[in-house]
């Protein structure tokens, strides 16, 4: 009987293993160093703030596996002998398999601060980022002050996490302005001041020089590059971005850049070794997307995807339109298409932007100037319903029609009947302003 063997019990390896033991009867070992069970990474936070248990986050009982045939291994894997089809783990041990797929997921980026591995510094990634914040801010009384460094959607839900529990956020954002590298400036500028209506020291163009300890190895302090300040702190959580978890693979003759190399059958150089999910980088980008996607939507899609492959129906991985969806403290994001931030946006490209007086909802429409085919839309505090957005991108219709037929992506109720025609009207304005 064929073994496939799947490092990482994640999204991308547990879909995986799930679809293909819908399709086929092949044995099916997953390996994982970090969880004996797989679980929801992005509900990690709701655990921290009192929402779930841990346990919560499984979506599956655990003899959901046994039932399933899928055996559970936990083990770090040191090397891959592909030659052999053998991989050997740090106890010791071997295992070997017919087919082999890399699911490993990322890992927190550090950029060689003074101090970054000290007790007190951690990433918001792994369960046991979720351990170590427990044993270092339970409360404000152990935990003064906690500094985040980087600002992206990692860095946000970290500061709401300590902003929970009444703890003190100093937030170290490199750019002038928050993630202004992939939002328009308008939403970008409105984050910025919903992170201080909440209490949070957001302080923007500001980098972190080094992490100084105490005498027992703890955090002391951070030292603020521009400025040499120093911030006294308990906590400092790295949430600069992530990158491809795939150290223990660079000793192996599978091809690596700064993820696994893969083709659009999500295949490696080497056959029968496959990579998906986080880990993984496309040779060629797919459309506007980048080579290497952390995002846990992309991840299930290629789990999907590959089993198929693994099955004997051999499929090109298709991601679709790109959608994404994420939280800004209590301001709930989604985007759809492409709306380009100040960075890369194209000559064609062009927006029309409504903002509420509260300042807490928005939403930005992308569309190319010469044509008026919509590109795409970022809503921020107003639900849209992603199938409508997705047909009309594939429909190719104009920015006209999706701001004519808006209310039919609604996704809340409440939203449409008081600021429809506001939205409406905005955008006629505008044009009249433009044209005339």
């Amino acid at each position: 009987m064929e073994h496939i063997v799947i490092i990482g019990n994640g999204i991308s390896g547990v879909t995986l293993a799930r679809h293909i033991r819908k399709l086929s009867d092949k044995k099916i070992t997953i390996i994982s160093a970090e969880t004996d069970y797989f679980f929801s990474r992005t509900a990690l936070m709701y655990v921290y703030m009192g929402h779930m248990k841990f346990e919560h986050t499984q979506p599956y009982e655990n003899w959901f596996w046994k039932k399933n045939r899928i055996e559970l291994r936990k083990a770090y894997v040191e090397q891959i002998d592909t030659d052999n089809k053998a991989l050997q783990f740090a106890n010791g041990e071997t295992l070997n398999y017919d087919k082999l797929i890399i699911a490993t997921g990322s890992k927190p980026n550090k950029f060689g601060w003074p101090g970054q591995d000290l007790n007190g510094v951690m990433g918001m990634y792994h369960k046991q980022d979720l351990e170590n914040l427990e044993k270092h801010a339970p409360n404000n009384e152990v935990c003064k002050r906690a500094v985040i460094v980087g600002g992206g959607l990692i860095g946000i839900e970290l500061a709401e996490m300590l902003n929970s529990r009444n703890i003190p956020v100093t937030f170290l954002v490199r750019e002038s302005s928050f993630w202004n590298g992939v939002l328009p400036e308008g939403e970008s500028q409105m984050i910025n001041r919903h992170i201080k209506n909440h209490h949070i020291d957001l302080r923007l163009s500001t980098n972190l020089k080094e992490i100084k300890s105490d005498e027992h190895g703890k955090v002391k302090s951070v030292v603020i590059e521009e400025t040499g300040e120093e911030i006294p702190c308990t906590v400092v959580g790295l949430t600069a971005g992530v990158s491809p978890n795939i150290d223990f693979i660079k000793s192996s003759k599978i091809e690596t850049d700064r993820g696994v190399k893969v083709n659009r059958y999500l295949e490696t150089n080497i056959p029968d070794v496959y990579a998906i999910g986080d880990c993984a980088e496309q040779h060629e980008a797919i459309g506007n997307r980048r080579p290497i996607e952390a995002v846990w939507y992309t991840g299930r899609m290629m789990g999907e995807t590959l089993a198929q492959t693994i099955c004997g129906n051999r499929i090109a991985y298709k991601p679709g339109h790109w959608f994404n969806s994420a939280k800004f403290l209590d301001i709930e994001y989604q985007t759809y298409g492409w709306v380009f931030g100040e960075r890369g946006r194209p000559d064609y490209e062009t927006h029309f932007h409504w903002k509420h007086d509260d300042d807490t909802k928005c939403i930005t429409v992308a569309y190319n100037k010469n044509t008026n085919e919509f590109l795409g839309i970022n809503t921020f505090g107003i639900r849209m319903r992603h199938e409508t957005f997705n047909r009309w991108l594939t429909e190719k219709r104009t920015v006209d029609y999706v701001m004519k037929h808006l209310s039919e992506a609604n996704f809340d109720p409440e939203f449409y009947t008081h600021f429809e025609k506001d939205i409406l009207n905005a955008y006629n304005n505008q044009l009249q302003t433009v044209t005339s």
